[in-house]
């Protein structure tokens, strides 16, 4: 009999889990405030690379949009790297 009282414990645990689960569950809002915040976590940096590298692309003598193009590639790096360590979170 010790494996029916095994079975029966899994079987309480597994029904625990799924209750909890059941509670848990996240709302549209929660969905939607999540979805948001990885938004800004990709798009900030981006931004912020373009003004930086558009600033430093104006201290420069003619036309140049090197800093520009770099640092909105490092934003777009940087961005991606945000939403990867906050989803592994």
């Amino acid at each position: 009999m010790p494996q029916l009282n095994d079975l029966k414990k899994q079987v309480e645990k597994q029904a625990r889990r799924m209750k909890k689960a059941e509670r848990e569950r996240p709302t549209l809002l929660g969905q939607t405030v999540y979805i948001g915040t990885l938004g800004l976590l990709f798009v900030l940096p981006m931004v912020g690379g373009a003004y930086l590298g558009l600033w430093l692309d104006s201290l420069a003598a003619g036309y140049s949009i090197r800093w520009t193009m770099s640092l909105i590639f490092v934003g777009v790096m940087v961005g991606a790297l945000n939403v990867y360590l906050f989803i592994k979170e």
